[in-house]
């Protein structure tokens, strides 16, 4: 896949879908904010951010805030990433609003989630995206993850939608690589990986880059990944997926921010607690999280002693499958 055969990616190949660091009284902390996405960035390889998604707490951080979030990361990056700003709601005067508000604050890129809870119907999706993409100039990522939403953006919705100019990404964590398989062969959608596991297979069948939880700690590797499998190194591009493998199952041992916070936390890095109704992790889980990162060989800013390793099956611990944003 290498030249001219690689696939177009219209915000980068590898980005992150950024957490929102909190201070300890529960305010967003925008210097951490803009501190950890110039360490993503300039540490760890980042072509993007991705800001205001479900890992960045969307649901229970308020308008201003989410504003104010994409002007200091916008502020700290400058041109060195392209930053989307998550726009998506179940109301869609709401996301043409904060899609209203992100173009002011920025943003070069909008993500656009299915509309959740209310169950709308394929055209009714079909309206939704179509009224985000007209309301600004920007450039939109469709996010496709019917097991948050409880509704799939289904093949031929996504081929109509592909029509609009300004509909080009499709961040995909439906897990059916035949539908995405079918997509990408009847439209110019890039596809970017929204479920970590499945990054190197997603790539295997013509995606163009990720949308990572796991990106935070690992960013550089899954840099190396992409670059592996374009320059045709596949063998070592499977390698690093595999030793990836424990860092992918630990971060969604339970809700990607809650683990990811955890181990920033751990590395000294901005990210601070989680807000309710989410629940910060516990001692017994972030052992475990250390342990998952000593597998893999991953050491943060401060390191990781390998004997912290505890084995999964000494703690019980609720386990989850979803997307990273």
């Amino acid at each position: 896949m290498a030249g001219s055969t690689a696939p177009e990616a219209p915000f980068g190949r590898m980005l992150t879908a950024m957490v929102t660091p909190m201070t300890l009284d529960g305010a967003v902390d925008y210097d951490g904010a803009a501190r950890l996405a110039t360490y993503l960035v300039d540490e760890h390889r980042h072509d993007g951010l991705v800001l205001n998604g479900t890992t960045g707490e969307s649901p229970t951080t308020s308008d201003r805030e989410k504003e104010r979030l994409v002007r200091a990361v916008v502020e700290a990056v400058g041109d060195r990433a392209t930053v989307l700003a998550g726009v998506g709601t179940n109301d869609t005067r709401h996301s043409i609003e904060l899609a209203h508000s992100a173009e002011k604050a920025g943003a070069r890129g909008l993500l656009a989630v299915t509309p959740y809870y209310n169950k709308p119907p394929q055209e009714g999706l079909v309206r939704h995206f179509t009224a985000i993409a007209d309301a600004t100039d920007l450039p939109v990522m469709l996010y496709d993850i019917p097991g948050r939403t409880g509704v799939p953006i289904a093949s031929e919705t996504l081929v109509r939608l592909a029509e609009h100019p300004r509909i080009v990404a499709n961040k995909d964590a439906k897990d059916d690589l035949g539908a995405s398989t079918w997509v990408m062969a009847r439209t110019d959608l890039a596809y970017y990986s929204g479920t970590d596991m499945l990054n190197l297979p997603l790539l295997a069948i013509g995606a163009a880059g990720f949308v990572s939880v796991v990106g935070h700690i690992v960013g550089t590797d899954l840099h190396d990944m992409i670059d592996a499998y374009l320059e045709g190194d596949v063998v070592r591009a499977l390698a690093i997926h595999r030793r990836l493998t424990p860092v992918y199952t630990g971060i969604f041992r339970t809700q990607g921010v809650i683990t990811v916070k955890a181990v920033l936390n751990l590395f000294g890095l901005p990210g601070g607690p989680v807000r309710s109704p989410l629940a910060d992790a516990s001692v017994e889980l972030t052992t475990l999280l250390r342990g998952d990162l000593a597998a893999a060989g991953v050491k943060g800013p401060i390191g990781l002693a390998p004997d912290a390793a505890v084995p999964a099956s000494a703690v019980k611990v609720d386990s989850v499958s979803e997307g990273s944003a």
